[in-house]
């Protein structure tokens, strides 16, 4: 982990989260990359069927650190748009700035709080907005549901000092800002939390977002949350240090697949043009996102690709492959740690689609696909309660394996 910034934070024009910071450019949607034809899987995805009944909204959920504070004096929620059942997508651009930095200007405390087993995209975007708020004097916490352990790719990004404990957050917090979530359930045990706040900020790039939160900061053209993030910094009239901006660069880097994506437009270049110029280092994020792995790794993926299978009539006859990583073939490798295993499987040439099927602790499995572009496979995870983006996807299963796969086969698509 960095340690504390080298340069101190200074609002450009005005002071940063005050009246005088400056208002920024128009939406980000205007005019606009092309529509994502991408998609990135968020790691460990659950939904409304995959949150233990405990983490559901609503259940019991006692904080260890009061706020003793209501919604900021003259701030409400806007009026209560009409919301999609999870997983059923269908996002449509929503960016309401102004509103989102007025209720920030004027919150004495907020909290973060980003999808269980976050990603690069949902930590480094929580991260770096964390540091940017306690620039703007306001205290802060983040956090996400349990499994609380930040990832072992990700302990290098800087922040973490900021990150509390999920049962550590205020049961009803004053401003709650969610982060990279597509649904109430991607916040496990802070869906609670979420419902209860006074106003709930939403930051998101999925096409599957189900509407929810009365603040929505919403864009599914967005290559990462970590785009919209950095707007909204800019928007509040922080600059870009090294630590903000190697947390963005980290979300931008996963969700673009090291800028190979899609997604990749010349706006993505320009952003990552912008935080290397902050001081972030490419070749450590890179290194520590993709390049390094426990001995221990390398046995589990030699098994894992000695058990995958290829099914050239799946899917229309595109071709499927897959294989599964059951617990104990982990030989004790940290689940986190097999992020990276559907990387090499996705590259065989006769399968459109790839799917690595992880087992977690709690013995539910962890489905991870993707697709080479001619299948939405957002479309086909959504159906199985889960979501994503066209080329990756995920959904989280508590039966048998071989069902998931036998539902899974039935959803693809049946022409060439």
């Amino acid at each position: 982990m960095n340690g504390p910034a080298e340069t101190a934070i200074r609002a450009e024009t005005g002071a940063p989260c005050g009246p005088g910071a400056p208002s920024g450019r128009g939406a980000l949607s205007e005019p606009g990359p092309p529509p994502r034809s991408d998609g990135h899987a968020e790691a460990g995805a659950m939904s409304a069927s995959g949150v233990p009944p405990e983490s559901k909204p609503g259940g019991p959920f006692e904080a260890g650190v009061p706020s003793g504070l209501g919604p900021p004096s003259g701030f409400g929620p806007p009026p209560s748009r009409p919301e999609l059942p999870e997983g059923s997508g269908g996002a449509h651009a929503e960016l309401d700035w102004d509103r989102a930095v007025e209720l920030i200007r004027g919150a004495r405390e907020i909290c973060l709080a980003c999808h269980v087993v976050p990603d690069g995209d949902a930590l480094g975007s929580m991260l770096a907005l964390a540091q940017a708020l306690r620039a703007c004097g306001k205290r802060c916490l983040a956090s996400f549901g349990e499994p609380f352990g930040v990832p072992a790719i990700l302990r290098f990004l800087p922040g973490q000092e900021m990150l509390v404990e999920p049962a550590r957050m205020p049961r009803a917090p004053e401003l709650m800002i969610s982060l990279d979530a597509a649904g109430r359930a991607r916040l496990g045990s802070l869906a609670g939390a979420a419902d209860r706040a006074g106003v709930l900020i939403v930051i998101d790039h999925h096409a599957s977002n189900t509407g929810f939160g009365g603040v929505r900061l919403v864009d599914p053209d967005a290559a990462a949350t970590a785009v919209l993030v950095e707007e909204l910094i800019r928007r509040l009239g922080v600059p870009l240090d090294r630590d903000i901006a190697q947390g963005l660069y980290a979300g931008l880097a996963s969700d673009t697949g090291s800028f190979k994506y899609p997604s990749t437009t010349p706006e993505v270049h320009d952003l990552a043009g912008r935080l290397l110029t902050a001081g972030v280092r490419p070749e450590t994020v890179s290194r520590e996102l993709w390049d390094r792995a426990p001995f221990d790794y390398l046995q589990v993926l030699a098994g894992a690709l000695a058990r995958a299978r290829l099914e050239r009539d799946a899917a229309g006859g595109r071709g499927l492959v897959w294989t599964a990583i059951a617990r104990e073939d982990r030989r004790g490798l940290p689940y986190d740690q097999l992020e990276g295993i559907i990387d090499q499987l996705r590259r065989t040439d006769e399968a459109e689609v790839a799917v690595v099927c992880k087992e977690t602790d709690d013995g539910r499995w962890y489905f991870s696909a993707r697709s080479k572009g001619h299948i939405d496979l957002s479309r086909v995870c959504a159906a199985l309660d889960g979501g994503g983006h066209r080329e990756m996807a995920g959904f989280v299963w508590g039966g048998p394996v071989d069902e998931a796969l036998d539902r899974l086969r039935a959803l693809l698509p049946s022409d060439h």
